[in-house]
């Protein structure tokens, strides 16, 4: 069982960077893949990145990669998600969330168990 939660949402302008962070208690995050999500208003909640660290594996979507960077600071069992460039197609509740290794592309709602409860990232054009 972990716990996920969420910070460094905000509100922020075009062009902008903005790192949110998701802590995680209970579990080391080093037992899970984990992934950012996001949703905006009247949309389903997609796939931003993941990151397998005991694999040594990330993805990103097409949307975001070049712009976004995820990362683990096992010593503070903390995912980060650094976003550069930010767009107001970038507005939406970001989730953190964390699920066990199965060998899958790791993209998917589904593939994971455990959900932090969100923070919103919006972005002023």
């Amino acid at each position: 069982q972990v716990t996920l939660v969420e910070s460094g949402g905000g509100l922020v302008q075009a062009g902008d960077s903005l790192r949110l962070s998701c802590a995680a208690s209970g579990r080391p995050f080093s037992d899970y893949a984990v992934a950012w999500f996001r949703q905006a208003p009247g949309k389903e909640r997609e796939f931003v990145s993941h990151l397998s660290w005991s694999r040594g594996m990330t993805n990103y979507a097409d949307s975001v990669k070049g712009r976004v960077t995820i990362s683990e600071d096992n010593a503070k069992n903390t995912v980060y998600l650094q976003m550069n460039s930010l767009k107001p197609e970038d507005t939406a509740v970001y989730y953190c969330a964390a699920g066990p290794y199965t060998g899958g592309t790791y993209d998917r709602v589904g593939e994971y168990g455990f959900w932090g409860p969100g923070a919103q990232v919006t972005v002023s054009s």
